[in-house]
């Protein structure tokens, strides 16, 4: 469930971006209309709200990684044992 609101949040927030480039273009410098200022506002809030959930997730657990060299070390074989794809 984490994991569909990141992405829902990711997407929103590109469409704020969408929406913030087509009213600069729209507007194009007009003084009264601020939606410009208002659509960097939504954005800003999104982008607060998805680095909450990152971050939420990552402290309860159900974010992480799961890279090979984060499994631990390995048990190291002892020296009086003989390697076991050598021959007698």
């Amino acid at each position: 469930m984490l994991k569909i609101a990141i992405v829902v949040m990711m997407l929103a927030l590109i469409a704020s971006l969408g929406s913030g480039f087509y009213f600069l273009m729209v507007d194009q410098g007009d003084k009264n209309q601020r939606r410009t200022f208002h659509s960097l506002g939504v954005r800003i809030g999104i982008a607060i709200t998805l680095a909450g959930l990152i971050v939420y997730g990552i402290a309860s657990g159900q974010l992480g990684h799961r890279n090979p060299w984060d499994a631990g070390p390995r048990p190291q074989a002892s020296q009086d044992e003989a390697p076991a794809d050598e021959g007698p």
